[in-house]
């Protein structure tokens, strides 16, 4: 395997909160996979705490963090995501959309409130558990694929399943299926240098779900797409999810990429501004 080895080793305030303006939406009759309460992000005390040494777990650190960044990332969201679910992230640019993904995820450690993934609190688990949930329960696509670029296709998608232990012919074996299932099958040598924009997507889609993940978390998978392929995209994606029976939590600005989904929350200014059914697709959408 090319340079797999050592590829894998890399892969590795007082006051009283104001209400919420929105309650948020439970479905009827599902218990949550994932659940959020009370979630808060606040940077500017992780910035504190950072310049002291103590930032926590996840948080940014202030050599990275925009200068721009609202001082509350999140502000007492609560959420719930039932098994298979589908769900769409909006609001406006610097809401607080991307920074609940990465809570969700266990990828940041909130301020305050808690996220249970099937009744576990993530941020009392050690680290090493909460990573070997993101390889082994989540899995992730973000906007530019973020495939590794000395891999071929094939090795990109084994990647995580070697890491969860499985050996490389049979890691490789479950990867070619994954890709016959994509129709890219003809990729599988292929390094993501040598793929389109929609091909890196969709293998990065397969090694998402190639581990039979309880949740795929998607951010913006769309973005660097052009309209017709966005959508091909996001119905193989959801195709998948479905026959995998994992959920979805889908970071987006697009309503044609929400209509994709089940339900739709909105965030403003970090803060729940509705939960509910998924919005009417406008022309070209998904329903």
């Amino acid at each position: 395997m090319t340079n797999v080895t050592n590829t894998a080793n890399l892969a590795h305030t007082g006051a009283a909160p104001a209400p919420r303006p929105a309650a948020a939406y439970h479905p009827a009759g599902a218990a949550p996979i994932l659940a959020a309460e009370g979630l808060t992000m606040d940077y500017a005390a992780g910035l504190a705490q950072a310049r002291r040494g103590h930032a926590p777990t996840g948080t940014m650190p202030a050599a990275t963090m925009p200068d721009a960044l609202q001082p509350l990332a999140l502000d007492h969201v609560d959420f719930q995501l039932a098994a298979g679910e589908t769900v769409a992230v909006m609001g406006p640019s610097g809401s607080g959309k991307s920074t609940l993904l990465h809570a969700l995820a266990g990828i940041i450690t909130p301020t305050a409130g808690a996220v249970r993934f099937r009744g576990a609190d993530l941020a009392a688990m050690p680290d090493a558990e909460r990573a070997k949930l993101r390889r082994t329960a989540f899995g992730f696509v973000f906007q530019s694929g973020q495939l590794l670029p000395e891999l071929p296709a094939v090795e990109n998608i084994a990647l995580p399943l070697m890491l969860a232990g499985a050996g490389y012919r049979q890691a490789t074996d479950t990867a070619t299926l994954w890709l016959e299932r994509f129709g890219l099958r003809a990729l599988a040598g292929q390094r993501p240098g040598e793929m389109s924009g929609g091909q890196m997507q969709r293998v990065a889609i397969a090694r998402a779900l190639a581990v039979q993940p309880a949740v795929v978390f998607a951010d913006e998978p769309t973005g660097a797409l052009d309209q017709t392929t966005g959508r091909e995209v996001m119905g193989i994606l959801m195709e998948a999810a479905r026959g995998t029976g994992a959920a979805v939590v889908v970071v987006t600005h697009d309503p044609n990429v929400a209509a994709f989904c089940g339900r739709t929350i909105r965030l403003r200014d970090g803060r729940l501004d509705s939960d509910g059914p998924g919005p009417a697709p406008t022309q070209g959408g998904a329903r």
